[in-house]
């Protein structure tokens, strides 16, 4: 490790900028991650970017949390946005601590140690004025550790060499600048890595959208305004299968003009995500010209600068590797939906890469310096098409999509490419922000066929079990569940998704055009399903004795479980609906209580959606029960039956499925 002066003469953030990108691509370094601010300088994300303050990290925060006593995460300094001086450079005030140690700015030492050829990074850091700065790194269980401590006077540039050897298990590097009497200036920071006339990859981005125009221009927009996005940009491939068309919008014309021949418009039917990322795949491997291709999905907010952390990695990795990026709530921007994925094989349901791990964790309550899970590496099974690097190599060997329409395709496609040698990263410090799934309920509705139907083709493709482990009597106790909820709608897109399963998988790509608009044309005939903005809409609920006795319901014990649930089934099979619940409900239920257990004890209730905006009325029926319920348990004995075979269909099958011929096709006959 060392410290050495690069330059004295003062250059604006521009400058200082065009000349590190200039000098990156002559010297054996290469930067691969800048430190950088946010590019709205008021925005509500600036935790994510700086923090402020001391503190340590203390292994019992994590349970004091959850119990609901932790103390705030450091002191009472705050990072005041007004100290910004652009996208790379800020004021420290004297006296005070500004810590880089954060999601976008701390380094992942631990992935870059893993997954790459790499086996030291260079920090550089330029400063003016007065203070000390200090570079720190932190283990696996969090704990962190001073590297190394100088004062600074003037203008002062310093290079830090750091060895990535002790970050086996997990572990981030980063620095803070502290303030002197009169305060510090950073002009700019980085991060490199050794690069003896190494690989320098060029990607092309696919954005696969369906009227979403509004949000697709945008993240378009922040593209066309990243120099450094558009040095490594060949194509950006917008996949339009909207009737709301992004070429129609107002600024359209405009960056349209910036980018050229780089940014082309494909127009084709909706044939769902797997169908517009599947298209972006192929237009991109057919163009020849890009090493990645980097899925985006519209409905998000883009910090550009991941786009180059991803290729930069990539570039690195030991093999070809799929590199992902993480997904922010784009209603609450410091909050991480998810850091980190596997699927789990007894259950074949998402599940997080490791046990520590919070759901939902909120940077502004805890930041990474007193977070210790977030220190241990995260190593994943497959990362969200909400942003995802593939290299065009893996495409070539392994194929598109399958033609799922959506859900379980980005899953799918990683545990394939795994088979084949291909691992998944999700990498921190790339990430962007997009609506959280806990503003949606996507398991009602028309979208629980594909979710079921999806769920069992990915089982029978990948699991390790004979028949498939505990996803068929899960399967069946979420037919229950729906059923003694009322919520027949869900439930018949649910057995049509079975029976679409055992039809085998010879319509896969025929059904991707079709089945969505059947399922949606179902939805008159259940009032489940047909919502309304106003509760007033709706007959006043009738007047009822509370349920045990004022106590409320609640949900039964697991030990209780079974008989419980059995005789719900009984008691709503054979127990008439109560007098006067066909005509006015018994209740109004908000969606955050509509729990099953809860739904369950009602003949007739209205239940408002996940987003808020409607409502719609669940009415029991018990006829609709029986004849719903008798099919499921067929339709599940006919999969456990006849799983060996199935799985060798769908297994054979699926290269073709998969294969650039079998898509042409569709292409061909959804074309606009």
């Amino acid at each position: 490790m060392r410290t050495s002066p690069v330059g004295s003469r003062r250059m604006s953030t521009t400058a200082t900028d065009k000349i590190s990108q200039a000098a990156s691509r002559r010297s054996p370094y290469r930067v691969v991650q800048r430190v950088i601010l946010p590019l709205e300088a008021d925005s509500d994300s600036i935790p994510l970017y700086v923090d402020a303050g001391t503190t340590s990290v203390d292994p019992r925060t994590d349970a004091a949390r959850a119990q609901g006593t932790a103390g705030p995460a450091v002191t009472g300094e705050t990072v005041q946005s007004s100290d910004f001086r652009g996208r790379f450079s800020t004021v420290v005030r004297p006296g005070s601590r500004m810590s880089f140690a954060t999601y976008f700015n701390a380094f992942p030492a631990s992935y870059w140690r893993r997954w790459t050829t790499v086996g030291s990074v260079r920090l550089e850091v330029t400063v003016s004025g007065n203070g000390t700065l200090i570079v720190y790194r932190s283990n696996a269980k969090g704990a962190q550790q001073r590297v190394e401590s100088l004062a600074f006077e003037g203008r002062t540039p310093h290079v830090f060499d750091l060895p990535l050897t002790p970050f086996g298990d997990g572990g981030w590097y980063w620095f803070d600048i502290v303030g002197g009497v009169e305060g510090a200036l950073l002009e700019g920071a980085h991060w490199a890595v050794p690069d003896a006339g190494g690989k320098r990859g060029r990607a092309s981005i696919a954005i696969t959208t369906f009227n979403r125009p509004d949000y697709c221009l945008r993240t378009i927009e922040t593209v066309c305004g990243a120099d450094t996005v558009r040095e490594i940009l060949d194509d950006l491939l917008v996949i339009d299968q909207g009737t709301q068309n992004v070429a129609d919008e107002e600024g359209y014309p405009e960056v349209a003009a910036r980018l050229g021949d780089r940014l082309r418009i494909v127009r084709q039917g909706n044939i769902g995500g797997s169908g517009g990322f599947s298209r972006g795949m192929y237009e991109a491997v057919r163009a020849g010209r890009s090493d990645y291709v980097i899925l985006l999905d519209d409905d998000i907010v883009l910090e550009p600068e991941s786009l180059t952390r991803l290729v930069a990695f990539a570039d690195f990795a030991r093999r070809p590797t799929l590199v992902g990026g993480h997904m922010f709530d784009m209603y609450n921007r410091t909050v991480l939906h998810t850091f980190g994925e596997t699927v789990d094989p007894w259950r074949f349901q998402p599940r997080p890469a490791h046990e520590d791990m919070e759901l939902g964790h909120d940077f502004a309550r805890s930041n990474l310096r007193t977070t210790p899970w977030l220190h241990r590496r995260a190593d994943v099974d497959y990362n969200g098409w909400w942003m995802t690097l593939i290299p065009t190599e893996v495409i070539r060997e392994i194929g598109l999509s399958l033609p799922l329409f959506i859900k379980w395709d980005d899953a799918e496609y990683s545990l394939r490419a795994a088979k084949a040698g291909y691992p998944t990263v999700s990498l921190p410090g790339a990430g962007l922000w997009h609506i959280a799934w806990g503003d949606k309920d996507d398991l009602v509705g028309w979208q629980a066929y594909f979710h079921e139907r999806n769920r069992v083709i990915a089982t029978l493709l990948h699991s390790l079990y004979d028949r498939g482990g505990r996803v068929l009597r899960e399967s069946s106790y979420m037919d229950v569940k729906h059923l003694i909820s009322m919520q027949y709608y869900s439930e018949q897109g649910r057995l049509t998704a079975l029976r679409d399963v055992l039809a085998g998988p010879d319509r896969l790509h025929e059904l991707l055009g079709t089945r969505l608009a059947e399922i949606r044309s179902l939805a008159t005939e259940y009032s489940d399903a047909q919502f309304r903005p106003d509760l007033d809409a709706f007959p006043a609920p009738q007047r009822h004795k509370p349920r045990n006795k004022g106590r409320g319901v609640h949900q039964p014990a697991r030990i209780a479980l079974a008989p419980w649930a059995a005789k719900t089934v009984l008691r709503q099979t054979l127990r008439p609906v109560a007098e006067g619940a066909a005509e006015r409900p018994q209740t109004f239920i908000a969606h955050q209580d509509a729990r099953w257990w809860r739904l369950a004890q009602y003949d007739s209730a209205i239940v408002s959606n996940a987003e808020g905006t409607a409502a719609s009325w669940y009415r029991r029926d018990p006829r609709q029960l029986r004849a719903m319920l008798a099919e499921a348990m067929g339709l599940h004995r006919r999969l456990l039956t006849e799983w060996p075979r199935l799985r060798r269909s769908y297994q054979d099958a699926a290269p073709r499925l998969a294969s650039f011929e079998a898509w042409e096709d569709t292409f061909r006959r959804h074309a606009v």
